[in-house]
């Protein structure tokens, strides 16, 4: 299940560039939380309190309880902007949430188990479909990551999301047909791709 991190924010009371700019020069990070059927709140956080959490790699499927003044707010993060030069956050938008209220958002996959698999202890290789998920749950039962299991796998075989152990009371979005997550590729395969790949690339230099 997602953590749930608590941030201490503060209202901003004007929008626009220059607000913006006068916040990132104190220190704070400009950010608005808006959804719920309630109107957009304007916010600033400390540039301090959210190191940590920019360089998590599950940074948008974490829960966030934002706290502004005498108020609570449970919310996803769903956008950050950063500056295209320093690469630093320079906004961030979060999206209001209820425990009720169904959300679709995309997780992780985790891979485990390639030692149990014998494609690849024959020199197959893993390749990847699906490097992430879109599931559909409640906002307080978001995993943190989809955990697919590779034991027994043989080169040519395909993993469907069908065999994936969901969390229950959570789905996959696509529900019209079982997908495939990722598949044990042959070496020579792999290679022949990889071939066609750079002729590809070779072909779009000479015109």
């Amino acid at each position: 299940m997602a953590e749930t991190i608590v941030i201490e924010a503060e209202a901003r009371d004007r929008a626009g560039k220059g607000a913006a700019r006068a916040a990132r020069r104190a220190g704070m990070i400009p950010g608005v939380i808006y959804g719920g059927k309630e109107p957009p709140l304007m916010i600033n956080i400390a540039q301090r309190a959210l190191t940590k959490i920019l360089k998590d790699p599950a940074q948008m499927t974490h829960l966030y309880e934002i706290k502004v003044g005498g108020s609570s707010h449970r919310a996803l993060m769903r956008d950050v902007q950063r500056d295209p030069v320093t690469d630093f956050a320079i906004h961030i938008d979060f999206l209001r949430v209820s425990g009720a209220a169904s959300i679709e958002i995309e997780v992780p996959v985790r891979f485990v188990n390639d030692d149990k698999a014998p494609g690849i202890k024959r020199g197959g290789v893993l390749n990847v479909v699906r490097h992430t998920i879109e599931l559909t749950c409640r906002p307080d039962a978001i995993p943190e990551e989809v955990v697919v299991d590779l034991t027994g796998l043989d080169i040519g075989d395909s993993l469907h999301i069908s065999a994936v152990k969901l969390p229950e009371g959570v789905r996959p979005t696509i529900t019209d047909r079982d997908f495939t997550v990722a598949t044990i590729a042959a070496p020579s395969a792999v290679r022949a791709e990889a071939s066609e790949a750079r002729e590809g690339d070779a072909a779009e230099g000479e015109e």
